[in-house]
């Protein structure tokens, strides 16, 4: 099983625990970057995963590299050149202060990359799974097309796509993604979003939802599942319910319809999660979605996996998912009580 991801990988400094950025004396090092996230996530369950993106020839770039190589990630079809990594600062939130974001990624090694540095053909030659993220198309016109040559090569080799919607209102405009988002929907067979993305890149709403006071309607989210699935055809249609009480303390679980157990929308086990580091978490899911559409008997079973992996993921700093099939598998089976394994 050969499964590709498309995006940029970035450099993360952040301040030590729950400093501000204002407080930093140094910073934290990692690496990080949705579609690397969710390619370390099948790597960390035993699936072969190729990371295609763009790094600097330099120190920096090899550094990065070298992230992916340590996580298991294929770096087959990884490029070099451009001119610098792109960066995003994350100062961790606490209590009722949320976290906050800074980025520092324009002219990028990965946004100037275009479809002329990729050989499509050689990439998808047996790729069974494809993935982007709404990310990279917002990156730029260079990025949107190598998305959509990305998507199409993928659909033309017979390969599942999948997309993750992920607004992120600091690179563009909701008319923006609209404009891009809503074509590159036609190679889509899985989709992956939370209500804000929903809304903000396809137009549809989950009606009766507030994130910001906690609060969520069920209903409201299996109306959005049914119309995104009719709206679109996609095969499946999975999304994740964040109930925000704090920036520490967050309700995780997940809905989704798809064509096989799931024709009426299926709501996973709910987890009430005290956050570590929540960069990341939704990726996780992505990545542990796709693991378990992959290798599990059900889709319901794919579902609950996939949101025990991202409940995890929680609990790791740092962008990359941490947590082992065994350990995904134990919490999805109903042990949850977070006791000393010895």
């Amino acid at each position: 099983m050969k499964i590709v991801t498309l995006g940029e990988l970035m450099l993360r400094l952040s301040p030590p625990g729950h400093d501000r950025l204002a407080q930093a004396q140094f910073f934290e090092v990692t690496y990080g970057g949705s579609e690397a996230n969710v390619a370390a996530t099948l790597a960390q369950f035993g699936l072969h995963a190729a990371l295609v993106t763009r790094l600097p020839l330099n120190a920096i770039g090899e550094a990065a590299l070298a992230h992916c190589r340590r996580h298991g990630i294929s770096t087959d079809f990884i490029q070099r050149g451009g001119d610098r990594l792109g960066i995003y600062f994350l100062e961790h939130g606490a209590s009722q202060r949320p976290s906050l974001v800074v980025y520092d990624r324009a002219g990028s090694a990965f946004s100037t990359m275009t479809s002329a540095d990729v050989d499509w053909e050689a990439v998808m030659h047996g790729t069974d799974w494809f993935h982007v993220s709404g990310i990279t198309p917002a990156l730029g016109a260079h990025a949107h097309k190598l998305a959509r040559d990305a998507c199409q090569a993928a659909q033309a080799a017979g390969a599942t796509v999948s997309c993750d919607l992920n607004y992120r209102k600091k690179l563009w405009t909701v008319d923006e993604a609209q404009a891009v988002m809503k074509p590159l929907m036609r190679y889509v067979d899985v989709c992956i979003a939370n209500e804000e993305d929903a809304w903000r890149c396809l137009g549809m709403r989950a009606e009766g939802t507030d994130i910001e006071a906690g609060h969520l309607d069920e209903g409201g989210y299996t109306h959005l599942a049914e119309q995104l699935k009719r709206a679109f055809g996609f095969t499946t249609v999975a999304i994740t319910l964040r109930e925000s009480f704090s920036a520490s303390r967050n309700a995780w679980s997940a809905i989704m319809l798809d064509n096989k157990e799931c024709r009426t929308p299926y709501r996973s086990r709910r987890y009430d999660i005290q956050i570590v580091d929540r960069v990341g978490a939704g990726d996780a899911f992505a990545g542990g979605l796709i693991a378990g559409l992959i290798t599990k008997s059900d889709s319901r079973e794919a579902l609950e996996f996939a949101v025990a992996a991202s409940c995890l993921a929680h609990s790791f700093r740092g962008d990359f998912n941490l947590a082992t099939k065994s350990e995904v598998d134990k919490l999805a089976g109903g042990s949850g009580s977070g006791r000393v394994d010895r």
